[in-house]
């Protein structure tokens, strides 16, 4: 089997040890759209700060539009470490599972607990943020809107079912992969084996008459 360059080796350390570092970073990723009724659900809403090594503060204001509403309603604010449910449609159904321990929010995620068919509509999460620079404080917010639908079950999309059946294929086509490799292998080692037997018997045929020899002129001498 042919040599791994060094190269390729320090190549795949260096993308791990980046992969490793970046691992505690805020990625931004949408939150799901498909609650299933009388379950829980949690609606992701995260808003990361663009400048890692400024202060900030954060607090989060969720709202609320149903499909018969023309506004919305405020149904949840976080801030100071304390969340507090502003509607009564939610009260003792709504969790804080965004960041904890800190002020400096990026994850404004909650949980509605026994979800309903009333529960069905728009939803938006709005990140209210101060950074603290060294002569002046900025002010900005952001938002996230989120169109909730309650299905009687969990449906699996399209892309769904791709991306499982695009896994089976990845790890069947690895498995080929590996006993192609272990076949070749298998098949040099024995070429190499073979070679090395011939040429031991070659060797051993050229010097067997050379001692031949030898012990003529020895038994001519005497």
């Amino acid at each position: 089997m042919a040599e791994v360059p060094a190269t390729l080796v320090l190549s795949v350390l260096l993308v791990g040890l980046r992969a490793t570092t970046c691992a505690a970073a805020c990625v931004e990723v949408d939150s799901e759209t498909e609650a299933v009724v009388h379950r829980g659900f949690k609606l992701g809403c995260i808003s990361c700060k663009r400048r890692g090594e400024v202060k900030a503060t954060a607090s989060v204001a969720w709202y609320f539009k149903a499909a018969h509403d023309h506004d919305f309603y405020k149904i949840y604010d976080f801030e100071e470490h304390h969340g507090s449910i502003t509607d009564e449609r939610f009260e003792s159904r709504l969790e804080w599972r965004g960041s904890t321990f800190t002020r400096d929010l990026q994850d404004g995620s909650i949980y509605i607990a026994n979800v309903t068919a009333d529960d069905a509509g728009t939803y938006a999460c709005i990140f209210y943020r101060v950074l603290f620079y060294n002569d002046y404080t900025f002010h900005t917010h952001s938002r996230k809107i989120i169109n909730l639908r309650v299905v009687p079950k969990k449906t699996r999309g399209w892309a769904s079912i791709l991306s499982e059946v695009m896994m089976y294929v990845s790890i069947v086509g690895l498995q080929l992969w590996l006993l192609v490799e272990m076949v070749y292998c298998y098949r040099k080692i024995s070429a190499a084996g073979e070679e090395a037997l011939r040429e031991n018997a070659a060797e051993y045929l050229a010097i067997a008459p050379e001692n031949k020899d030898n012990c003529a002129a020895v038994q001519v001498e005497e």
